[in-house]
């Protein structure tokens, strides 16, 4: 396959060439580049060197990937990297790239992949492209939709992945569907999309909530709190209310820590541990967005033995709730629970929600239908 140069919407696409090392060099420092992508680590300059003039020409010679330097037209400054990263025989090429820190926030990447696969569809013939990325890479993810790839799933143990294996998101794009240049395209600033993509994007944060026993928090999980998650799920009221397995073992708290650290990274929850003043593990309390409804989230939670009757999480639900409403944005929170759990239904109305009633058989609770209550804050509520 020759080599050639693309220039579409403001960005120009050209061969590797051995003077571009030192920038490859410099861009590859970034740790954003070294956590999401396959580069060497530490990334010498041996490493840029040998890129530039020798894997990106093999690739090219061989037909197996056409590598691209993404470039300033007018200045020649070097923007990022996009390219087909692999070619097979059957018309599939997979789409790879990186932003150097320099150009982030410029829509770089954005323009050079709707050109690379505009290029690969009516030039190469190419049927498909594909993308991939470690689940948890927001930014890329949303460089993909704004090319316009589909998100077709997830892959578990996706290959390969910077520190072995990992799950990965894979997105498709077909003729046709690629956007013109120049156009808002799907995910474009403002969305939806980016809005999330720019919270989940980040490490989980910690959120504060005020009680009258004074300031909590609401954060990750930690090894620290193990313990008190085990003795709270063990407590009659936790196994009466929630569906937390039954006995509960430190196992399944180490379970449920690496589950709230794969949900965020996934954007689909954030699973948070309400800690008291003195930083103690008090309770937890999750928020899940709906799969069906992206204005949709419920919340659940629970609170430690010790810790009930001090307002801790009325003032945590609440803080969680208009973070999501006005961070995620969300139309509506949801609360349900087992009809005759009046603890947590005061807990939920004294944080602002409407009780709208009574859902029968509205949930699955230890092998059996049971009849839940179901509260709401909406957006208007905080108006």
């Amino acid at each position: 396959m020759e080599p050639v140069e693309i220039n579409e919407d403001g960005v120009q696409l050209r061969p590797w060439r051995e003077a571009d090392a030192d920038a490859v060099h410099r861009a590859c420092q970034d740790p954003d580049i070294q956590r999401w992508t396959t580069v060497p680590r530490p990334y010498l300059t041996e490493h840029a060197h040998g890129f530039v003039t020798t894997l990106s020409g093999r690739a090219w010679a061989q037909g197996t990937g056409a590598p691209f330097a993404v470039c300033d037209p007018s200045t020649g400054e070097l923007l990022g990297s996009c390219g087909l990263i692999s070619v097979s025989d059957t018309g599939t090429g997979e789409i790879g790239y990186w932003t150097a820190p320099w150009a982030r926030g410029r829509g770089v990447t954005v323009r050079a992949a709707r050109a690379v696969a505009r290029w690969s569809f009516d030039t190469l013939g190419l049927r498909r492209l594909i993308w991939q990325a470690e689940v948890g890479n927001h930014a890329s993810r949303l460089v993909a939709l704004r090319a316009g790839f589909r998100i077709d799933g997830r892959l578990r143990q996706a290959d390969p992945a910077p520190d072995g294996s990992a799950d990965g998101w894979i997105g498709s794009l077909l003729p046709g569907e690629v956007p013109e240049p120049g156009s808002t395209g799907p995910a474009g600033p403002g969305t939806l999309a980016a809005r999330r993509a720019a919270v989940f994007g980040r490490p989980q944060p910690t959120l504060f909530a005020t009680a009258a026993a004074g300031e909590l928090r609401l954060r990750p999980m930690e090894e620290r709190d193990l313990d008190a998650v085990v003795e709270t799920c063990r407590d009659p009221e936790s196994i009466r209310w929630t569906t937390v397995p039954d006995p509960y073992e430190r196992a399944d708290a180490q379970w449920y820590r690496g589950f709230g650290t794969e949900a965020w990274a996934r954007g689909e929850a954030g699973c948070f541990v309400l800690a008291d003043p003195d930083d103690r593990y008090a309770g937890s309390i999750d928020l899940r967005l709906s799969p069906a409804d992206p204005l949709l989230a419920d919340v659940g939670f629970m609170t430690a033995p010790a810790a009930r009757g001090h307002g801790f999480m009325t003032a945590a639900l609440a803080a969680l709730s208009v973070w999501g409403i006005t961070t995620l944005g969300l139309a509506r929170v949801e609360w349900k629970s087992n009809v005759g759990n009046t603890a947590s239904r005061r807990v939920a109305e004294k944080a602002g929600f409407a009780f709208e009633g009574t859902a029968r058989g509205g949930v699955q609770h230890r092998g059996e239908r049971a009849d839940v209550w179901v509260a709401a804050l909406l957006a208007e509520d905080l108006t």
